[in-house]
């Protein structure tokens, strides 16, 4: 840099060749990505209903995981065999989707709607930013390896 010259704290996004501010410096930069991934957690009783709502809008791939949990509920007392006891973690479902981001408001509705009882404790959604996907059998990128 020349003497005199001082650099700039902040880079205007509009300069050709400049990131967007919303761009990370990452091994997969140069491939732009336009997919969510949207994990939900559930009630294990609502997983058929779920599933066929995502079916229904389209959705193929789903991974399901057992999980235990809580939140505001903070478990629940039970009598076994006379004796009482506290259950601290409640049995939930984790669903995780990878989908493209006009895909991701239909998948959201879907799962709330067949997720929800109206009580408490009928889950979260999650949804963030996936970088990159790949299929480990073939090497496709993107949303082929959806």
């Amino acid at each position: 840099m020349a003497r005199g010259m001082q650099r700039s704290a902040t880079v205007p996004p509009d300069l050709p060749g400049r990131a967007d501010q919303t761009e990370r410096d990452t091994p997969f930069s140069g491939v732009h990505m336009a997919m969510k991934k949207i994990e939900a957690v559930i009630k294990p009783f609502k997983l058929d209903e779920v599933k066929d709502a995502l079916h229904e809008v389209g959705l193929q791939g789903i991974t399901v995981v057992e999980a235990k949990g809580f939140g505001r509920q903070k478990g629940h007392t039970e009598l076994y065999r006379g004796a009482e006891y506290v259950v601290d973690f409640l049995p939930k479902v984790k669903l995780e989707i990878i989908c493209e981001d006009d895909m991701v408001e239909r998948a959201v509705e879907a799962i709330t709607n067949a997720a929800r009882t109206g009580r408490i404790g009928d889950g979260k959604i999650f949804v963030t930013s996936v970088e990159e996907v790949i299929r480990i059998r073939t090497g496709e990128r993107g949303a082929d390896a959806v």
